[in-house]
Formats: structure tokens, C-alpha cells, sequence
């Protein structure tokens, strides 16, 4: 669709200069809370949802996360579209497992939720109060994080004591660490980032909160 160059130039929410850091902020966060808010809907809806569907809906929640990253250079509205139906495919994808935590273990999920609100906000507030530009720690964590995935599957033939365990701390501190880096990064972003960095805050924060869950959980899978 045709953008008048005034509109190419700030995107939909205004540049940097006319909002400045706190504006940034609040468009990312913004944007994270209301992800948040279609992932719990598509948790709610996705209880009775069968496997086979919740496996299809969370591969499309992945596809529409990969697509947004390209979508945010041509279309801020396409891709906070695809930013909230990734939000919805995801819960839906993650219902039926959630809701067996909920029956089984509720005191978890709201122990999970609770540490998940604490763990993101105080490693956010550390990440952004850091001045200096830590994106280089993207590349490194990137190769630990295929490191966790590569130990969660040994995990799966081989049994490891505490291996559960192990694999949840292990994923929170790294996607911890992403926490701080993404927060930093929001630091000396444009808007037309918002959008990208928002879908990155929320993927941290689900992954705090599953990992939280396998712990609080008792390590079930």
C-alpha cells in the first residue's frame, strides 16, 4: 500500500526524535503486553485443542515471528499483525499443556507467573540502565542456546540426573541473558524496531516462564 514519504520516514508510530527513548519504551512494551495478552487467550481457547493441531499452531506461531522480521522493513501493520497472531498460535499451541499444569499443579503456574514478573522486570530494568552497547553478546548467546537445544534432546534418550532440572536453569540463564540484551538494545533503537524488539521481549519472556514452570513444576515435561 502506498505511504506518503512523511509516513515512510517515521512509520506509524513517529520517529525516534519526535518520541524520543521513553517513547521507544512504551511502543515496545506496549506492543509486548498486548502478545501477552493473545497468547492467554489463545491458552484459554487452546485447552481442548489436539495434538496434532497444537503442534501445527505452534509451528505457525514460529512462522509468523520469522515473517514479522521481514514484514517490519516494508509493513508496521502487517507485521504487528503477524506480532499478535503469533501471540494467539503460540497459546494456542501451548494450551492443552498449560491446562494440565493448571489441574494438576495451579500453585506452580502462579508461582512460574509471579518469579517469571520479577525475573524479567529486574534483569529489563539492569539491560536497560547499561549505557554500553551490548549487541555483541547476540552472537555468543546464540551458540549457547543451540547448545541447550542440543542438550535438551540428549536429554530426551539418555537419562542425566537432574537433567530437567539442569536443562530449565541453564534455559533461564540464557534467555536471562537475552532479556538484558534486548533491553539494552531498546536503548539506541529506532521505531521501526519496536516491532521486531517486541516479538523478541516476548519470546524471552515465555521461554522465563516455561522454564520457571519446570522447576516450580517438579521438573515434569
Amino acid at each position: 500500500m502506498p505511504q506518503a514519504a512523511g509516513f515512510r520516514n517515521e512509520g506509524m508510530f513517529g520517529s525516534v526524535e519526535t518520541v524520543g527513548e521513553a517513547g521507544v519504551f512504551g511502543q515496545v512494551m506496549g506492543l509486548v503486553a498486548v502478545t501477552l495478552a493473545f497468547f492467554t487467550l489463545g491458552a484459554y481457547l487452546g485447552r481442548e485443542v489436539s495434538e496434532g493441531a497444537s503442534i501445527i499452531c505452534f509451528i505457525g506461531g514460529f512462522g509468523c515471528v520469522i515473517g514479522l522480521n521481514v514484514a517490519a522493513r516494508r509493513s508496521e501493520a502487517l507485521a504487528i499483525t503477524l506480532l499478535f497472531a503469533a501471540g494467539l498460535l503460540l497459546g494456542l499451541g501451548m494450551g492443552g499443556v498449560l491446562d494440565r499444569y493448571a489441574e494438576a499443579q495451579p500453585d506452580a503456574v502462579w508461582q512460574a507467573a509471579s518469579a517469571t514478573a520479577l525475573f524479567v522486570g529486574g534483569l529489563g530494568a539492569t539491560g536497560y540502565a547499561i549505557r554500553r552497547d551490548l549487541s555483541g553478546g547476540y552472537r555468543m548467546m546464540f551458540f549457547l542456546l543451540i547448545g541447550l537445544i542440543i542438550f535438551g534432546l540428549i536429554t530426551v534418550f539418555v537419562s542425566i540426573p537432574g537433567g530437567n532440572i539442569i536443562y530449565a536453569v541453564l534455559g533461564l540463564g540464557i534467555f536471562g541473558a537475552y532479556t538484558v540484551l534486548d533491553f539494552n538494545r531498546m536503548r539506541r533503537a529506532g521505531m521501526q524496531e519496536a516491532v521486531p524488539l517486541a516479538a523478541g521481549i516476548f519470546l524471552d519472556v515465555i521461554n522465563i516462564f516455561l522454564f520457571f514452570l519446570r522447576l516450580f513444576g517438579g521438573g515434569r515435561s
